[in-house]
């Protein structure tokens, strides 16, 4: 149990049976009446976002969450394993756990895997990877850097838009946030 006064960002609270991890949260003390605090809470699970809003100095249930570095192996029909570093075991994460994540994810590519009671729950990514280009439309003579953008599959399979002068078998950098284009590697 926690009280309010100690909400911060990336906490997870258990309401309602379910897990909530707090987006945002801001203590308000108004000219009359009690203080209160007003969040912002994401579903850990489905990504459904909520506002709600609590009496200062209330008492919250927290959930413990574990989040460990892991390495991904392999994909098994729609499920993802994962070793982790530290004792070598392997869990399987269901493919919507790993949610779009999966368009950059890589055989050996570390994650941070995150779960409460051995259930996963989401895992995070580095912020960028490094991503060869299996196929693209070849650029034209002339084409420069601000030209425009045209669609590169890399070796995950996911599609990037690029700019015009990248070829097939260039390695580039892509946020793993929104999939944009950062760079040549």
């Amino acid at each position: 149990m926690a009280s309010t006064n100690d909400l911060k960002n990336g906490l997870v609270l258990n309401l309602d049976g379910e897990l909530w991890s707090v987006v945002e949260f801001q203590h308000v003390k108004p000219g009359k009446g009690g203080a209160f605090v007003r969040t912002t809470l994401k579903n850990v699970l489905s990504g459904k976002v909520v506002d709600k809003t609590f009496n200062a100095g209330t008492k919250v249930d927290t959930a413990t969450v574990d989040k460990r570095t892991m390495q991904y192996l392999y994909a098994d029909g729609e499920d993802y394993v994962f070793m982790d570093l530290e004792t070598f075991d392997q869990i399987t994460v269901p493919g919507g756990t790993v949610g779009e994540a999966a368009n950059y994810l890589l055989p050996e590519a570390e994650a941070t895997v995150a779960t409460h009671e051995d259930v996963p729950l989401y895992i995070e990514l580095p912020t960028s990877v490094v991503l060869e280009i299996t196929y693209t439309e070849p650029g034209l003579q002339g084409d420069r850097s601000t030209g425009g953008n045209k669609p590169a599959t890399v070796e995950t399979g996911a599609t990037v838009q690029v700019p015009l002068f990248i070829t097939t078998g260039e390695k580039i950098k892509v946020d793993t946030r929104d999939g944009r284009y950062l760079g040549r590697a």
